[in-house]
């Protein structure tokens, strides 16, 4: 062959089986997931098939450099689940160990009388090196090392784990509470409260592996146990009885080889035992173990001079050789002084720099806005409503639900309600709550956490055995039942809530009556601003130079007190720009806005069938409204007579309480110019009642008269 062809010859195609190329194996190399299914395979198929001296030589030298890493690694790491794929390398490192034991194994049986260096010369030099020729010496040695692994380290580090896995599911729903808590009271945000999670799910389920890990390294010792016995019996009945060998040959050799294997195998899983004993005890201390070791023990400089004291004063006793003894005990006192010392410079600076800091407060007086800063929602519990918060089950119902009545109100009113913070008040009732808003108490009631309560529909009280009370929202007759009556409740039709549902509606009955109070000045420039760039246009043109801030809150709390969304934020914004041509008022302005909203307020309450009912004043109480303004333009007042206002009173009422019976819920129509005066009249007795004016109904709404006025 030419040199031209012997060149090209690696790169041409040839006949026959083709060898990957070097950056095929690299490739293949840099693929973590291959690498690693071919590495148990491997270990797999050294269970079945036998392994050359050599090459059980180039293993064993593997499964120690492993497992010597394991113990560096669990050393040198900060917090245990730095290393959360221990169990893993664990379960591999004793798959790893006991296939070599096997391999071993067949070599010794198979070639143990031709002499120590059967099994490699591993396996070989730890026989010689620890027995010393002596076989007895070296049983002795393998079983102590199998006692403290097995006896020691493993029972302990197991006993760990297992109380570290209890403990941590134990705290696992109280520490899930205190993220929601944070969460709700806006603390930390979604983001944060999603890592927090999973890092707790990751702990749970690392320490929960560990507990089971842990017996791997149990069992691991049984078996070097069992198979070092099997060994000498096994390799001494087939040197004896098939090799022809006299008894103290077949001893010297098998018993060489079977604790060297031993040795080989035990050394290695010592030190993943140790390494598992460091990972597991090291779940409540932080930092390299090292710092962490260091830092504590040399906390106390009385304990180490104490015991240089002792050492000292052994020194002196007789037959106690005095050098070792005082030479430890003299470096352990000088220790102990200079770490006094070091101690007593960082705690003096520590209260020099302590005193500088209150100097600097004394110096800064608290900011008054921040001694006034008050919580806009706050719902304190009794001490017996905590489990909605904190339930045995770990399902925190009452955050749920506040999390969800979040969302829920943004979505449906346009509004994003502050965070609620909730406590526990210990002045309150064991089942009693309470619930503020800007400090002031809003609203308070009595549930129990553990049971339900059943209403009738028809407003009848409920025929069950329980605690008769009033719906704290409606005001309407309930019973608090067990829940073993909660089947037949829903049989009998009664309408059947939980504890946390009940507090829940009525914090969402005190939203909706208090949103326009909720919408502070910042959240409607924060609104403004994540308006899109398009739609923001038109707040550069009205504001500042034809209404401020403060004016478009002012409409936006006048559309919230009736309970109109403002999602709709750009048909709001237009129909300010429309109405700044005729007034400023902002009650003029909100009722122009309203008649832009015409569909949306319709929609809102239209019934079920796709109608809207309504009941309409009439022709006479128009009038009667008109006659009785006073003022001109934006200083118009009603002034009517109290007689009349009781009468028309007693009408509304009667009339909206007769469209209940009948199953409707109707809407009061006005003429655009008394409605907002109407509307003061009907919400101090009928909060609830919306009333409309004859420019908002929408055209294409079907109506139903139900009733006038």
């Amino acid at each position: 062959m030419s040199d031209t062809t012997a060149a090209s010859a690696p790169t041409t195609a040839t006949r026959g089986i083709t060898l990957p190329a070097l950056g095929d194996l690299g490739a293949f190399f840099k693929r973590g997931d291959l690498a690693l299914a071919v590495g148990v395979i491997a270990i797999l198929v050294v269970l079945i098939l036998p392994l050359p001296p050599l090459l059980l030589d180039f293993s064993l030298a593997i499964s120690i450099i492993f497992s010597v890493l394991i113990l560096m690694t669990a050393l040198f790491i900060h917090t245990p689940l730095e290393f959360s794929a221990f169990p893993t390398v664990l379960l591999i490192s004793t798959m790893l160990r006991l296939s070599l034991n096997l391999a071993s194994t067949r070599l010794i049986l198979a070639h143990g009388h031709e002499g120590t260096s059967a099994a490699g010369h591993v396996i070989q030099a730890f026989g010689n090196f620890v027995m010393g020729g002596n076989f007895v010496i070296g049983i002795i040695v393998f079983t102590i090392l199998v006692i403290v692994n097995f006896v020691v380290i493993t029972k302990g580090s197991g006993r760990i784990a297992e109380v570290a896995a209890r403990f941590h599911l134990d705290a696992m729903p109280g520490k899930q509470m205190a993220i929601d808590a944070e969460l709700s009271t806006g603390v930390i945000d979604d983001k944060e409260a999603r890592r927090r999670r999973k890092q707790l799910e990751e702990e749970g389920g690392f320490f929960g592996a560990m507990d089971g890990a842990s017996k791997f390294v149990r069992g691991d010792a049984i078996a070097g146990l069992l198979v070092t016995g099997i060994n000498i019996v096994g390799g001494m009945i087939i040197g004896i009885a098939q090799q022809g060998l006299s008894f103290s040959d077949a001893a010297h050799s098998y018993t060489i080889l079977t604790v060297g294997d031993g040795l080989v195998t035990q050394i290695p899983a010592l030190i993943v035992s140790t390494a598992a004993g460091l990972l597991v005890a090291k779940a409540g201390v932080s930092g390299a173990a090292d710092k962490a070791l260091l830092g504590q023990l040399s906390g106390y400089p009385k304990a180490l001079g104490m015991s240089a004291a002792v050492m000292v004063i052994m020194s002196l006793l007789p037959g106690i050789p005095m050098l070792p003894f005082l030479a430890l005990g003299s470096g352990a006192g000088a220790l102990a002084f200079i770490m006094d010392k070091r101690t007593k410079l960082s705690a003096a600076t520590e209260a020099q720099k302590a005193k500088t800091e209150a100097k600097a407060a004394e110096a800064t007086e608290e900011s008054i806005t921040t001694a006034l800063r008050m919580d806009d929602l706050k719902v304190e519990l009794g001490y017996a409503l905590l489990a909605l918060v904190n339930g045995p089950d770990g399902n925190d119902r009452l955050t749920e639900q506040i999390k969800a009545l979040r969302r829920s109100l943004a979505t449906e009113m346009g509004f994003v309600m502050p965070a609620v913070r909730i406590l526990d008040n210990v002045l309150l009732d064991a089942n009693a709550y309470s619930i503020k808003i800007k400090e002031v108490e809003a609203g308070t009631g009595r549930i129990w956490a553990n049971q339900y309560m059943v209403m009738d529909p028809a407003g009848g009280q409920v025929d069950l055995p329980g605690t008769h009370t009033t719906e704290p929202t409606f005001g309407l007759p309930a019973t608090w039942i067990d829940e073993s009556l909660k089947e037949d409740a829903a049989m009998k039709g009664y309408t059947v809530v939980d504890a946390a549902t009940v507090l829940a509606t009525h914090l969402t009955e005190l939203l909706k009556t208090n949103m326009a109070e909720l919408l502070s000045y910042a959240e409607v420039q924060k609104l403004l601003k994540e308006l899109p760039k398009e739609q923001g246009e038109i707040v550069k043109d009205m504001v500042p130079s034809l209404i401020t801030v403060s004016g478009i809150q002012r409409i936006l709390q006048l559309l919230l007190a009736e309970r109109v969304s403002i999602r709709d934020l750009a048909t709001i914004l237009e129909g300010i720009a429309d109405g700044l041509a005729g007034s400023r008022n902002p009650m003029v302005l909100a009722e122009h806005v309203r008649m832009r909203l015409a569909r949306q307020i319709c929609a809102q309450h239209m019934s079920t069938d796709g109608y809207l009912p309504l009941i309409a004043l009439s022709a006479a109480w128009e009038q009667a409204f008109a006659e009785s303004m006073i003022g001109q333009g934006d200083e118009r007042q009603l002034a009517m007579q109290p007689s009349r206002l009781t009468e028309f009173i007693t009408l509304v009422r009667e009339r909206f309480e007769a469209a209940a019976r009948t199953g409707e819920a109707p809407v009061l129509v006005t003429s655009a110019n008394i409605r907002p005066f109407v509307r003061g009249i009907v919400e101090r007795f009928r909060g609830q009642t919306p009333v409309l004016s004859q420019g908002e109904i929408h055209p294409r709404v079907r109506l139903r008269t139900v009733g006038s006025i």
